[in-house]
């Protein structure tokens, strides 16, 4: 018979593909992976935010019909066809069906989650302005969740990345981006905590874990030191409810963001050079007013 000390490990990985917060535990489930150029099956799925019906008007998720449903006419900058990125897009209902967050990067360049952005008939994105507009996918890498959005080139500066990724347990961190759309503030949210681990579920080296309060509608937004340089991009939460179902105790606080370095190799295997930068702490606001000029909110319309 097996000892105990061998029954715990095996356990605990057969508990792991239930425990990321999926699109099923918060009754909006994203289409399973694709066969999109970059993309790898076996990545856990992970949450957008797929808001209630609410009234048309432009802070229901709903835009009005005529030329700025988004449903453009066909051309290069029209948004993605599955399994084509930066494609027109197909026909659809013109409606958003999920959300997420990105930032930018480049000039006219942008990174979020590649889940944010799968499956979307066309990809539309709203400038801290309040300017909407039409968004391209150009890059997507599924295995570490991280997408390359072409946006206007007025989209807002580039946020930096920390030049030394050290990062170690406890620094303050700062999330920035729209959580829960069409529920909460239709403008963007700012939440603080620290790096609670440096590898994520299953010990992902890919990924840090962060108490930082996330939730769906974050995944793609910066995670920023208190300098205000980018340090990770918020990927996932940990799923309570399976776990406390599995285990009878519910966890607090358990959230998780590609690392910086990843989202930096990525960048530059695109062709893109990141800007890197160091400086002295600022406060969590100071740190918000840097995040927000370069913060998107982005939508998957159907």
């Amino acid at each position: 018979m097996p000892r105990p000390s061998k029954l715990i490990p095996a356990l605990l990985l057969g508990l792991l593909p239930g425990l990321l917060a999926s699109g099923a535990a918060f009754g909006q489930g994203k289409p399973p992976p694709s066969n999109m150029p970059g993309f790898s099956q076996g990545f856990p799925p992970l949450p957008t935010s797929k808001p209630p019906p609410l009234p048309a008007g432009p802070q229901a998720g709903m835009v009005p019909p005529g030329p700025q449903a988004g449903m453009v006419p066909p051309g290069p900058q029209a948004g993605m066809v599955p399994g084509k990125p930066g494609a027109p897009p197909a026909a659809g209902t013109g409606r958003m069906v999920s959300s997420g967050t990105g930032f930018v990067v480049a000039p006219g360049r942008a990174l979020t989650n590649a889940h944010v952005v799968e499956r979307c008939r066309a990809v539309r994105v709203r400038l801290a302005d309040g300017t909407d507009a039409t968004a391209r996918v150009l890059r997507a890498d599924r295995q570490r969740d991280l997408a390359l959005i072409e946006v206007p080139r007025n989209a807002g500066p580039a946020l930096s990345f920390r030049r030394e990724m050290n990062i170690r347990r406890g620094e303050g961190v700062v999330t920035y981006g729209f959580p829960l759309a069409g529920m909460l503030s239709s403008g963007p949210t700012l939440t603080t905590g620290e790096v609670s681990a440096l590898a994520g579920l299953a010990d992902d080296q890919r990924q840090f874990q962060i108490s930082a309060p996330v939730q769906p509608g974050n995944s793609g937004g910066p995670l920023l030191d208190l300098a205000g340089h980018v340090v990770g991009v918020i990927v996932s939460k940990l799923n309570a409810a399976r776990v406390a179902q599995r285990t009878g105790d519910i966890p607090q606080n358990v959230n998780f963001a590609v690392k910086g370095n990843e989202a930096v190799d990525f960048l530059r295997d695109a062709g893109i050079t990141p800007i890197l930068a160091d400086g002295p702490a600022r406060t969590a606001a100071e740190v918000g007013e840097i995040a927000h000029p370069s913060t998107l909110f982005m939508r998957c319309m159907g």
